[in-house]
This record gives C-alpha cells, structure tokens and sequence, in this order.
C-alpha cells in the first residue's frame, strides 16, 4: 500500500489511524537514503528523535486524544533554526561545539502541530547567495534535473520537498532565499509579512529583512503549515474584485522571456487590471545589496577578523567588502532603500496585488554557476534574486506559485499585496490551482506517490 503523499493527507490518515505515524516516518527515511546521497539536501538525520516522536504521537492517538492539523508529517528545516540539543551550523563550520538551549520558537509550533522532524537541511554559509553551493557541506542538487542549481539559500529545504523526501520544510528569506529555491523547483514558498512569524532562535543576517517561511507541493498544505506557525488568517473580502497589476520595468527585462512571459500569464489568468512600473527598482536592489553585504560583514566581522580560513571563500570575501563599505555609501544606500520601500507601500496602497517574475530563468547548471541578465553572462549566486530583491525591502508577504509547464523546467512567480494581507495571497492562489494555472509538477526521480 501507498503512503499519503501531501501534508494533509498524511495528517488525516495518521488521525485516523489508516496509517501510523512510524509506518509514515520510517518510509521518509528510506526515501531519504535513497536519494540524498545524489541531491545532497540533509546536512543532519534525526532518526532516532523522529521514531520517537512517531511513536509518542501514535500512542496519544490510541488513547484518543486530541493531535494538531499536521499529525504525523514529517519536517525538515534549514540548518540555521536551532534544535534544542544541536548545534546550529547556519551552513557554516565555525560553530562546532555551541547546542541550542531550546528549539526554535517556529520549528516548535510545527511540532506542537504534530509533525515530525526528520533533520536540517543544506544552505549556503550564513544565508549569503542565492545557489546553495557550500564548501562545507557541497551542493545541493536540483531534483528537476539533477546538473543544476536548486537556487538558494533555502536550497536544501526546497530540494527536499521537491524530491519527495518531506512533504513540509522550512526556510528563510533575506532577499530571496525562498522565493528563489521555489521557482527552480516548482513548488510554493511563502515569504510573510515580516515580523508575522516568530524569529527567535533563528540564525540572522539581516534583521529587517530576514523572514521565515514553508515550502510545500500544494497550497493546501502551505496554507496549513501557515497557520499552525501564525494562527489562522481572516478570509479576504470578497465584495468586489482585487485589483491586480504586473510591474513592468525593471521586472519586463534583463531575464529571459520564459521568465517575463510567466508573470504575464499569472496576470492574465487573474484578469489584471494595469502595467506597474517601480521606478525605484534598482535603487531599491542596489540598496538592499549594499546593506546586506554591510550588516552581514559587521555581524561577523570578528570571526573574520580571527578565523578568516574557516568561511566559505566566496562567502568570507563578500562579507569582508562589505564590512569594509565606507559610512558615506551606506548613508546613501540607506536613503535609496526608504525611498524605495515608500514606493512600494504607496503602490500597495492603490493596487492590491502586484505580480512579477521570482527567478530571471530556469536554474543554471552547477558546472557553469551563470546566467544570462541583459545578454551578459553573470554569477548565479549573487543575481538569481533579481526580482525578488528589489521588493524584499518593503517587509510585504510575497508567495512564489509554480506555472504549471509539464515537460519543462520550473518557473515561479511572485503575487506580491500589502502587510498583512497573506489571505488575500492564498485566495488569488485558490483561484489559479482550480483554474490549473500553477502546481507541482513532480521531478523525473520523484520519491513520492504523486
């Protein structure tokens, strides 16, 4: 017999005792060691902690009591949300020998929920590039095809649900980091509000643009993994149709036409209304660039300063630019990120959901580390957050939905709307999974049952 395969399935099978939830562990774990070796996702197995918590979690169910909407489901996170009882390596082998007192505020509302935490999964060091190429802990692997990227720095976090390996993982998002992993590998992510979700025992990098979110193959299960972290939203109001526009501009060029012409389709498909041009864009990106890079270096600046050797090298150098940014410059990049934001609220304010492309193409191939912006060849790493940086600045929640294109690589796009206006996200969602607009599209290796 087959095994559930989504997040609410699990969670309604394990409830009612249709399967166990060690019956549903144990099969994660196979799956686990028959694919991570090639894909690389995990960078730590709890397998021992997982049985016990199955096993705990179907004695309760036995005595008839009460378990949460993800009963059963098996988790992953990003190794930068700590563990009680683990290091949390945020990518990095710097901190070897530091446990976490408690487990993260987030992870623990996703257990309490009932899933299950199977381990943490691969990033790039720190949080800082968009590939999830890690001299530490390797590359992770792109399930759609296996010679290219799974974008980052949630890369190991998307590449594990995308494979089939867990229904439900965790990432975070500083300028991208999930945005980016979902388009390549065609699933939804989720950036909040920022502030919506706990932070606490999260490793930072830039705190007023660092966010955390799901990844899923379904909304459903985005949706519910959403609300066991937040607490469930109010329906959106329905009175009258929201107003959709496409931002134009910086977000209609440097990417390829696949990319330009996916964000059309969405907007379309929606019944958009207007063509939006950001006029700050760039300001905006170059800003948030700058800042990140500047932040990033101060808040490691003293291990740079005494264990420069022990960074990831692409990593070290950045940061050690950035520390290194004269006052002047970031007196001005501070002012082009508010002038820049305050365009994207005023925006908002007029038009409730804007839609753009999440990725500039399909993911690159780890043996080249380039894609082509305005027809020049660049790194991968530091611009696959082309049109996902320029509106991380504003701190609105932004959900990445995967164009259904069978036979074809992944590509995701960004449906943007104002704080706290998450519902209204999900709903447009609704509409375009019912439509059969956008879906996962299971990879050629898939581990599930799909």
């Amino acid at each position: 017999m087959s095994l559930p395969d989504t997040a609410t399935d699990i969670a309604t099978a394990v409830r009612s005792q249709s399967v166990s939830a060690v019956s549903v562990v144990e099969d994660c774990l196979d799956r686990i060691s028959n694919l991570n070796e090639t894909l690389n996702c995990f960078t730590r197995r709890l397998d021992e902690l997982a049985l016990a918590q199955a096993k705990q979690l179907d004695a309760q169910i036995a005595r008839g009591e009460p378990v949460g909407p993800l009963a059963g489901v098996p988790l992953g996170v990003k190794d930068l949300f700590d563990v009680a009882g683990l290091t949390t390596t945020a990518g990095s082998t710097i901190f070897q020998d530091r446990p976490a007192a408690q487990t993260a505020p987030a992870v623990q509302q996703l257990q309490d929920a009932g899933a299950i935490l199977v381990g943490t999964l691969n990033m790039d060091e720190f949080a800082y590039g968009f590939s999830t190429e890690n001299s530490h802990f390797g590359t992770t692997r792109n399930p759609q095809d296996t010679e290219r990227l799974a974008g980052g720095s949630s890369g190991g976090s998307a590449a594990a649900v995308a494979a089939g390996l867990v229904p439900l993982s965790l990432g975070s998002d500083t300028n991208g980091s999930i945005r980016v992993p979902a388009s390549l590998t065609g699933l939804f992510g989720l950036r909040p509000t920022h502030d919506g979700l706990p932070m606490e025992g999260v490793f930072p990098f830039v705190d007023r643009l660092d966010t955390i979110g799901p990844f899923t193959r379904t909304l459903a299960d985005l949706r519910v993994a959403y609300d066991a972290m937040h607490g469930p939203v109010a329906a959106p109001d329905r009175g009258s149709a929201p107003r959709v526009g496409l931002l134009g501009g910086w977000f209609a060029k440097g990417g390829s036409q696949d990319a330009i012409n996916a964000a059309r389709h969405i907007f379309d498909a929606l019944g958009g209304n207007e063509q939006v041009d950001l006029e700050l864009a760039e300001l905006g990106r170059s800003a948030a660039f700058l800042i990140t890079a500047y932040e990033g270096g101060h808040l490691h600046l003293d291990n740079l300063r005494s264990r420069p050797m022990e960074f990831d090298p692409a990593t070290r150098d950045r940061l050690i630019a950035g520390a290194m940014l004269p006052e002047a410059v970031m007196a001005d990049a501070e002012r082009g990120f508010a002038l820049a934001a305050e365009e994207i609220h005023d925006t908002l304010a007029r038009v409730d959901v804007l839609i753009a492309p999440a990725t500039p193409s399909t993911a690159p191939k780890i043996s080249e580390g380039l894609i082509a912006i305005d027809g020049k060849m660049v790194s991968a790493r530091a611009n696959l957050g082309l049109y996902t940086q320029p509106v991380s600045i504003a701190g609105v929640p932004i959900l990445t939905v995967p164009l259904k294109r069978p036979g074809q690589l992944p590509l995701g796009v960004q449906l943007i709307a104002g704080r706290g206006r998450e519902a209204l996200l999900f709903d447009l969602a609704e509409r375009l999974v019912a439509d059969g607009v956008i879906g996962f599209v299971p990879p050629p290796n898939y581990a599930g049952a799909l």
